[in-house]
């Protein structure tokens, strides 16, 4: 069992930037991938980038060259670093195993994207 606890979310002007964290409750040494999700209002929740234990990172193609997944395992988190942002960035992001575990969703963490 894992808690994931995400944070760093706020309201950011288009093409501002924004770094979000993820907390594990335990070592994630043994979890392979982690990532990061988003849901927006109306849509079913998507991934948006994950990353291997070893630091290979796989990306959405909307999100591609404007966000950047890292992981520190000595430290438990996950970090997700968010350029350039868009109006359709607005969403609550989460972040869970890939694939997630749907006892592990946390309470997400709300990015708005708007002037």
């Amino acid at each position: 069992q894992v808690r994931f606890v995400e944070s760093g979310g706020g309201l950011v002007q288009p093409g501002g930037s924004l770094r979000l964290s993820c907390a594990a409750s335990r070592s994630m040494f043994s979890i392979y991938y982690m990532a990061w999700y988003r849901q927006a209002p109306g849509k079913q929740r998507e991934l948006v980038a994950a990353i291997s234990i070893s630091g290979t990172a796989t990306y959405a193609d909307s999100v591609k060259g404007r966000f950047t997944i890292s992981r520190d395992n000595a430290k438990n988190t996950v970090h997700l670093q968010m350029n350039s942002v868009e109006r359709e960035d607005t969403a609550v992001y989460y972040c869970n195993e890939r694939p997630p575990v749907p006892a592990y969703w946390g309470q997400g963490t709300q990015v708005t994207i708007s002037s």
